[in-house]
């Protein structure tokens, strides 16, 4: 009579916590109580007998809550939150050992390292993912290539990006900015000026003895490509204004020409052309010194 007592009073509590909703915040309770029962076998053994259909799945536990019950869970420690297959084995779809279900990048390319999330690691920053990346100590700026190399244009030994003269001649000396010492001054100065730019008399007709500093100007300018410049008309005090600053307008956009047709690596939309006239003087006007320094052409840096 006893025995029958007991087992009634068991059969009634098992049927009693399993009919409590977990929403009523016994879900914790319940599983405790339930895994104490199943791992005695002669409790697991009277659970089976007495519950009937369908509430004998509450005898079995799912100890790391995959849904897959311990008898059949061929992972038992499985992470919280992993998705895992039928037998309970967390699946990985990228191959990158974060499990699916807290890999936060399920995408991940083959052969890249990953964080604890499951996301890629760039430790240099320049797009190219570590474990692709073959040179993973890029500079800061550089452009690099698909493996995740510096590229280097014109063969200076500074990197693409970070060479502020992308178009250096081969053999050229230059800086740690990649530009040879001309250029590295323009750039500090964001000026040149020329007198050696010469035009006949009264005309912005060209003289061919201005081929040579014309030359040399544009092939500073071809080094720093980016650069928007301005090519500064000016002339001397003699004449009228009006008539000064018309010819050294027409005289800047002579040069601002022949730079377009010679020096086809110069964006033309980056050259602008003014003509100033003697409105800025650099020396004295009552002398022909002072009067042929005055007429001159400048290439200024907008930006």
């Amino acid at each position: 009579m006893r025995l029958l007592s007991a087992i009634l009073i068991i059969a009634a509590m098992v049927l009693t916590m399993a009919a409590v909703p977990a929403a009523a915040g016994y879900k914790d309770q319940w599983v405790k109580f339930r895994t104490q029962m199943i791992e005695k076998p002669d409790s697991k053994a009277l659970c089976f007998v007495l519950m009937p259909w369908p509430w004998k799945c509450v005898c079995e536990v799912d100890s790391d809550g995959d849904g897959i019950d311990d008898s059949r869970d061929k992972c038992p420690d499985t992470p919280s939150g992993a998705v895992v297959d039928q037998n309970g084995c967390p699946e990985d779809y990228d191959g990158d050992s974060v499990v699916d279900g807290i890999d936060r990048c399920p995408d991940t390319p083959a052969r890249v390292k990953v964080d604890a999330k499951g996301c890629p690691i760039d430790s240099d920053n320049d797009g190219v993912y570590d474990g692709i990346d073959r040179c993973p100590n890029t500079p800061a700026g550089a452009k690099v290539d698909a493996a995740g190399c510096p590229s280097d244009a014109d063969n200076d030994g500074v990197s693409d990006g970070i060479d502020r003269c992308p178009n250096t001649p081969a053999g050229a000396k230059v800086d740690e900015t990649g530009c040879p010492a001309e250029v590295k001054k323009f750039l500090d100065t964001g000026l040149i000026s020329s007198t050696d730019i010469m035009f006949d008399f009264n005309k912005a007709t060209l003289k061919p003895e201005s081929k040579a500093a014309l030359d040399k100007i544009g092939n500073i300018l071809i080094q720093a490509p980016d650069l928007k410049i301005e090519i500064g008309g000016h002339t001397d005090a003699k004449g009228s204004d009006k008539y000064n600053l018309k010819l050294s307008d027409e005289r800047a956009k002579a040069v601002h020409d022949y730079l377009k047709k010679n020096f086809s690596q110069i964006n033309p939309d980056n050259l602008v052309s003014k003509g100033y006239g003697e409105s800025k003087p650099v020396a004295s006007n009552d002398t022909d010194e002072g009067r042929t320094e005055n007429r001159r052409v400048e290439f200024k840096i907008l930006k």
